[in-house]
């Protein structure tokens, strides 16, 4: 009788362990994601080619990590930085310079 207690005690733990796991790389996912985004939302600043809604992404996405949403806060940040480097092509693109090439 006791094994089987054993094995139930042993599957639990994995499970509780596996859980806090996956949901801290979550969290550290997020948090790379908008460090990220907002990098992109400054370069794309510093040449005049920040998009409208990027830093409304980026402070969804904080919001999104806090309620503990980071797969969504997580995907949110990644379209804030396409935003962030697709604005900085187009203003960089539209010089005589083109100083993304």
């Amino acid at each position: 009788m006791r094994k089987p207690l054993n094995n139930i005690m042993l599957a639990a733990s994995i499970a509780l362990t596996s859980a806090v796991f996956s949901t801290s790389t979550f969290a550290g996912a997020a948090d790379d994601a908008i460090a990220a985004a907002k990098d992109a939302q400054k370069q794309a600043q510093s040449v005049g080619g920040q998009w409208r809604d990027t830093g409304k992404m980026i402070k969804k996405a904080e919001k999104l990590l806090q309620e503990g949403k980071s797969e969504e806060a997580e995907k949110v940040a990644r379209e804030a930085e396409a935003q962030g480097m697709l604005g900085y092509m187009q203003a960089t693109s539209q010089t005589k310079d083109n100083l993304h090439i």
